[in-house]
């Protein structure tokens, strides 16, 4: 039987956004399939909220085009923006008004039918599961309460692609895991899922990611190839006392490209592990560490992420156009 081809939900094709002599998005191309999770992770400033604004068409493109729902953002933004659901790093509820007061005014936004807003404003109460608190001002909700709702209203119009920048942000972890339980049910009923994050534990939830820097896109694959096919580095753990002592020591030892502290131990990335690793072994004798592990490991994504940053730096080191 032959596979069909997935519907590609959102397309982007060499975005450029520039702010004057400030390049925000450099040449960022990648594409979407429905019903996928799909994660754009970068440090902050590294261009995520900027393509997200250039998807939804907040913000036109400097070249390139952007694609949602097979509608051009540039050239038809009304189709796009119908397809689209979109919440914000602050979206803005209405702190005097309640769960179910904000849900209706949002369904007036969305131009929702009357006779269809009941059931709508029932559902999005439902999957937020916020059945309890239905009738409690915004203003009184806890911040995750506050962000499924805010996702809620983003819904509202049935979209059948939903971006989300920045959706756990300031949240606690066990809110931040129901929040995306939640994600993964809409994935599941076929909404395409675009998100936006800094969180390298959360960026392992998305189906596929997409790694930003400095407005460009070094990257893009599934959490488990970025780590295993992706990095251009052996990672190198060392475990020993006192690590946060002992990190200098790796981070001086010549053919150590980065090194950081990752828990209670140290992750140091070589392109040159063979050399490095009886290396690293002496010189941490020498200074007082003497290593109780000291090996290759399985990389995380955060090595990942800092191996193709050093990398990209070090090939480019003149080019500071997009900073």
């Amino acid at each position: 039987m032959r596979n069909e081809s997935p519907v590609i939900a959102i397309k982007a094709t060499n975005l450029l956004r520039r702010f004057g002599d400030f390049v925000a998005v450099n040449d960022v191309s990648f594409e979407v399939a429905k019903g996928e999770v799909f994660g754009l992770l970068g440090p902050n400033g590294a261009g995520k909220s900027t393509i997200v604004k250039l998807l939804c068409g907040l913000l036109m493109p400097s070249g390139g085009t952007a694609q949602v729902g097979g509608f051009d953002v540039s050239t038809q933004p009304d189709l796009a923006k119908m397809q689209i659901g979109y919440m914000s790093q602050r979206f803005s509820l209405y702190d005097d008004l309640t769960v179910e007061e904000n849900l209706g005014f949002f369904s007036g936004i969305y131009d929702i039918p009357t006779v269809k807003r009941r059931n709508r404003i029932d559902w999005a109460i439902k999957i937020a599961g916020l059945s309890e608190h239905r009738r409690t001002l915004a203003v009184d909700l806890a911040a995750g309460f506050k962000r499924r709702l805010a996702l809620g209203c983003a819904l509202m119009h049935e979209p059948m692609i939903v971006f989300l920048d920045e959706p756990t942000s300031g949240i606690d972890p066990i809110s931040r895991r129901q929040f995306w339980d939640l994600i993964y049910e809409l994935a599941e009923a076929g909404t395409t899922v675009f998100v936006t994050t800094h969180y390298m534990d959360e960026a392992e939830y998305c189906h596929r990611l997409a790694l930003v820097y400095r407005g460009e896109l070094i990257a893009c694959s599934s959490p488990g190839s970025l780590k295993r096919d992706v990095i251009r580095d052996t990672v190198i753990e060392v475990v020993c006392d006192l690590p946060a002592s002992a990190l200098t020591v790796v981070q001086d030892t010549p053919g150590v490209n980065e090194a950081g502290v990752f828990g209670n131990t140290i992750h140091a990335l070589t392109v040159e592990p063979a050399a490095v690793i009886p290396l690293l072994k002496t010189r941490l004798v020498e200074h007082g560490f003497p290593p109780l592990k000291l090996g290759p490991t399985r990389p995380s994504l955060e090595d990942v992420f800092v191996s193709l940053i050093w990398h990209r730096d070090r090939d480019r080191p003149a080019d500071n156009a997009l900073q």
